[in-house]
């Protein structure tokens, strides 16, 4: 009897990867989806030569398409409007299916994952074929052998500081965690780019949790080829532990940059690799504000260098002024790096932000009325939320240790600490965000709408938006 195929599927989403060349038919069930290495997951050559140093193992480029193909999931699958987590099924072809199909590779792998994006992942691994995919040209790193750290490096303030911070001597290999390739630093041409693209036709979801993923695990391969054991995570502690102690209403928390996270990486590059990585958070106990002062309090730094960084999450045509992409000023992560701003002194260009008047009444009034482009209709609303989850971490510092606990529990296993001394090191993490966050909102006046929103109030808000 003919199976019934649609009957078989008990995912939210299978999704099989294949080679160039290879036969794309879908398997047994209806549902699947094929997504073919070279078109819907593209991998550079010519970035890919940026890390095929001595040490390049094909392990390290099916790391690469395991990183793409649950990047291609998380983005291809949206999640139901009344349930978080989706079921999801990828098989992917691989050169060394023996390390892939070892029990402890599979149960680290699902159970980093899961924790990461709430999901339910489940991996099959056959063997690949197109060796000219992997590739067998191999150069030696131009690195002298003083490397200590590798650092997942973006254009953001956390990653600017602290790589600044901590490259002592040029110690620290940077890792470029983008699309489009920075200006070499120092002559170093290893790691300056993603190499790998996803092509995925657009869905609701937006949250691309996996993105911590695929930082970490690229992380891992550059380290790995240039001999470091330690990763520096460049996150301070508001951006590390907020998402987790003050998760969205209705949402999976997100553990992008937690400790916990981290932990169980680890367990899965050594699994895989046979390499010994510890992720470091030596800012995890700062915050933003801190991080960015004690980084100009370094000899020979220039305020200028923080002031060309970026934070904002909003999308290119949604914060457009004078047909120049600007941070909105807004969401949460740019609230967030202008009160740090302003804890440590620093004067941002009045043209930083398209939203750039905070201490209006009326948040319409802080629209600019040409050159603006469209705002988004959620843009407000973005604003508030932010404002709003700043707002209650800095009210968590006057909880009672009995309350902290449950948060601390998890935080002190992964870090090594000792639950009191967690508890006192995230009351003053605490502390310290609302001393510098009541400063923020108080410099923008009794009457400004942030003031107002911090309140819970929807004050300056349009008609259409409420």
């Amino acid at each position: 009897m003919k199976p019934d195929r649609r009957s078989q599927s008990q995912y939210g989403l299978n999704l099989r990867i294949v080679e160039n060349g290879a036969d794309s038919k879908k398997g047994p069930y209806d549902d699947e989806i094929v997504a073919r290495i070279g078109t819907e997951i593209a991998l550079d050559p010519t970035v890919l030569d940026t890390y095929h140093y001595e040490g390049w193992k094909p392990v390290h480029h099916d790391l690469l398409v395991v990183c793409a193909a649950v990047e291609f999931a998380d983005r291809r699958r949206a999640r139901r409007a009344t349930q978080w987590s989706r079921r999801i099924k990828i098989t992917v072809p691989v050169f060394e299916l023996a390390a892939w199909e070892q029990s402890d590779v599979r149960v680290h792998l699902h159970d980093t994952l899961r924790h990461l994006t709430g999901d339910d992942w489940q991996f099959s691994f056959f063997q690949a074929v197109d060796l000219d995919q992997s590739g067998e040209r191999q150069h030696t790193l131009p690195f002298c052998n003083n490397k200590k750290f590798a650092i997942a490096y973006s254009n953001g303030l956390d990653s600017r500081c602290v790589s600044g911070l901590f490259d002592s001597g040029d110690s620290l290999v940077r890792v470029r965690v983008a699309k489009i390739k920075d200006s070499i630093k120092d002559g170093e041409r290893p790691f300056d780019q993603i190499p790998f693209a996803v092509k995925v036709k657009p869905s609701r979801e937006s949250g691309v949790r996996s993105r911590g993923f695929k930082f970490a695990a690229i992380t891992a391969i550059a380290g790995h080829l240039s001999g470091v054991g330690q990763i520096i995570v460049p996150e301070s502690g508001q951006g590390a532990l907020g998402p987790v102690l003050l998760p969205l209403h209705n949402t999976y928390a997100d553990y992008r940059n937690h400790p916990t996270f981290f932990r169980k990486m680890e367990h899965f590059v050594t699994a895989l690799l046979g390499y010994s990585v510890r992720y470091e958070q030596p800012r995890l106990w700062c915050t933003k504000g801190e991080t960015i002062r004690d980084f100009l309090a370094k000899d020979g730094v220039r305020r200028k260098s923080v002031l060309s960084t970026r934070s904002c999450w909003q999308q290119r045509w949604n914060a457009r002024f004078d047909g120049q992409y600007k941070q909105c000023g807004l969401c949460v992560v740019c609230l967030l790096r202008r009160m740090s701003m302003y804890a440590a002194k620093v004067d941002e260009p009045s043209d930083t932000y398209t939203i750039r008047d905070l201490t209006l009444t009326r948040y319409e009034d802080a629209i600019p009325r040409h050159g603006c482009g469209r705002l988004s209709g959620t843009m407000v609303e973005y604003g508030i939320v932010g404002a709003r989850h700043l707002q209650q971490l800095a009210d968590m510092g006057e909880l009672p240790d009995t309350e902290l606990r449950p948060y601390v529990f998890e935080i002190a296993r992964a870090t090594g600490l000792l639950e009191r001394d967690a508890i006192e090191v995230l009351k003053r993490l605490l502390l310290q965000h609302a001393a510098e966050w009541r400063d923020f909102v108080g410099a923008q006046g009794q009457s400004s709408f942030i003031e107002s929103w911090t309140r819970g109030a929807c004050h300056g808000r349009s008609k259409r938006n409420q």
